[in-house]
């Protein structure tokens, strides 16, 4: 089977080397085995391969943070999923044909999901979801803020809080993609800058924001910050900008501002696997009825993934880059 190793932490189309390894193998007891369909290549997954990610294994390496398969075996004692069932799956090491995992990692999803799309649902809409739900109580009204607004993070939070009837404020660097994104039902669009919190101040009408949603980092975090109303919280769950995140001293202490960050491996960890199925069988739902739906800029075979790379790293790209081991999908 062909699987993708770094040979070491560096440029990724250099460091990322396509390899024929030993079949994964029949699964033991409690195990699954799945062919994997298709991956994306994500943010997180070009700063694992530059060393740069959270996760730095053992030299060689495989990245890849989600993907959707297909069932070819399962274990004994496995009931809640079998052959020919679409997962996704909750493990790492994902850029390979084949994965064996253990049962309650693979996650049913129904399936009639178009595979492409499907491929990216295990870590962008739960990140958006929870970020909308687990940070603060927001209520129908209630305004949000956030930044990176035209990533696919972003377009489901806009998705999202207007499903339940909360308000977002927008902020990305081109005004090109305002269209896209009112038409997701956002309620402000505005061009990050030195000047945004007067900006998002006028926009609202004054309104008090109780959450700023932060990927920048930096000395976005500060401007994030400055929208928000006293003891608001701010959550930064990115750092695009490549620093760390910048809160003025005056409104930690005297304005009362929570700083926290989200990471949804930790926030799915306080639920039980039955929870973590429910959240993902609603997803799957919205996404079955378009409610969820990111758009794909390009899939490239395993074997060219210097070039999926590459593209992935490209500027100007409307959409994900995703790459089909085992075939056209």
């Amino acid at each position: 089977m062909k699987r993708i190793d770094l040979t070491a932490y560096d440029v990724p189309e250099i460091v990322a080397r396509c390899v024929e390894v030993p079949d994964v193998g029949a699964p033991a007891p409690g195990e699954v085995v799945f062919d994997v369909l298709a991956f994306p290549i994500n943010p997180a997954d070009i700063g694992f391969c530059r060393g740069s990610y959270r996760l730095r294994p053992p030299l060689p390496a495989t990245p890849g943070a989600e993907c959707v398969g297909r069932i070819t075996a399962i274990g004994d004692g496995v009931t809640h999923v079998t052959p020919g069932d679409l997962v996704i799956n909750l493990k790492r090491e994902n850029w390979a044909q084949k994965r064996r995992v253990a049962a309650e990692d693979a996650i049913p999803i129904p399936s009639s999901l178009d595979l492409k799309q499907a491929a990216m649902l295990r870590i962008n809409p739960p990140t958006a979801l929870l970020l909308l739900s687990d940070i603060v109580d927001l209520k129908p009204g209630d305004w949000v803020v956030q930044n990176v607004a035209n990533s696919a993070v972003g377009r489901l939070v806009i998705t999202f809080a207007r499903e339940r009837g909360i308000r977002t404020v927008n902020v990305t660097r081109r005004e090109d993609v305002f269209d896209e994104l009112t038409a997701l039902g956002a309620d402000v669009c505005l061009t990050d800058g030195d000047d945004l919190p007067e900006r998002v101040k006028e926009a609202t009408g004054g309104a008090d924001i109780p959450l700023a949603i932060d990927a920048v980092s930096g000395a976005a975090t500060a401007r994030m910050a400055a929208c928000v109303h006293d003891e608001a919280t701010v959550c930064t769950y990115g750092a695009m900008s490549g620093a760390g995140p910048e809160l003025p001293v005056g409104d930690l202490i005297y304005r009362g501002v929570t700083f926290t960050g989200f990471m949804l491996g930790r926030f799915l960890e306080r639920r039980s696997t039955d929870d973590i199925r429910a959240i993902y069988a609603d997803l799957a739902a919205k996404m079955e009825k378009g409610l969820i739906h990111a758009p794909v800029d390009s899939v490239y075979p395993i074997e060219e993934i210097r070039d999926a790379l590459i593209r992935a790293q490209t500027g100007g790209r409307n959409g994900k880059v995703l790459v089909s081991p085992n075939g056209a999908v």
